[in-house]
């Protein structure tokens, strides 16, 4: 496995940079944003995936590692290989396509050519618990969220609903809750038990 790639680089072209490695010229795929970013000469640093087929081995490159993590998590899901990953990470900032898959954004997901309405909804459901939460520091914080509300949210995920419907149903039970509501977790499950059979 080769993690990152470090050296000059040697040419830049539409889709690809190639960088001078130990006197090998190594071509890596990378998005026109990364692209962007390389100057012929300059030394680069970029973290790398390596995607093997039978025939043969393609060096994929990236501005960080945030891209690169998020470019080998998308590919776990069925029908999404390297080159929708790349459209994915080169359409989509990181936090973008985080926030998008977290919040079933399907409108967001289906701006990637190649994507439609199905996919991108496959594509929440695969990856919505495994891509984790926005992690940049440029959103305003939301309120914060009381230790009760977390219980109750993934106990009624254990239970088999969806993390919006538990949210939703944690809401509505959150006016019966006390300033502390840890020492009544029982109860305030049982009440958003009883708002979810409504719907």
């Amino acid at each position: 496995m080769i993690a990152f790639v470090k050296g000059p680089v040697a040419e830049v072209t539409l889709s690809s940079a190639v960088v001078q490695v130990g006197g090998i010229g190594l071509e890596l795929l990378c998005s026109p944003g990364t692209l962007s970013t390389l100057r012929i000469g300059a030394e680069a640093t970029l973290p790398t995936s390596l995607v093997v087929r039978e025939d043969s081995l393609t060096l994929f490159g990236f501005a960080d590692e945030d891209e690169k993590t998020l470019f080998e998590l998308v590919q776990t899901a069925s029908g999404v290989g390297p080159k929708l990953a790349q459209a994915m990470i080169a359409v989509l900032p990181p936090e973008t396509l985080r926030t998008a898959i977290a919040t079933e954004d399907v409108k967001t997901l289906t701006r990637v050519p190649g994507i439609g309405q199905k996919g991108a909804q496959r594509i929440i459901l695969e990856l919505k618990d495994r891509v984790g939460g926005p992690i940049g520091g440029g959103a305003t914080p939301g309120p914060a969220v009381a230790p009760w509300q977390a219980q109750v949210s993934e106990a009624l995920v254990g239970l088999g609903y969806s993390s919006k419907d538990a949210d939703k149903a944690v809401d509505v039970v959150a006016a019966e809750a006390s300033d502390d509501g840890t020492a009544e977790v029982g109860r305030l499950l049982k009440a958003a038990l009883r708002v979810l059979a409504k719907v």
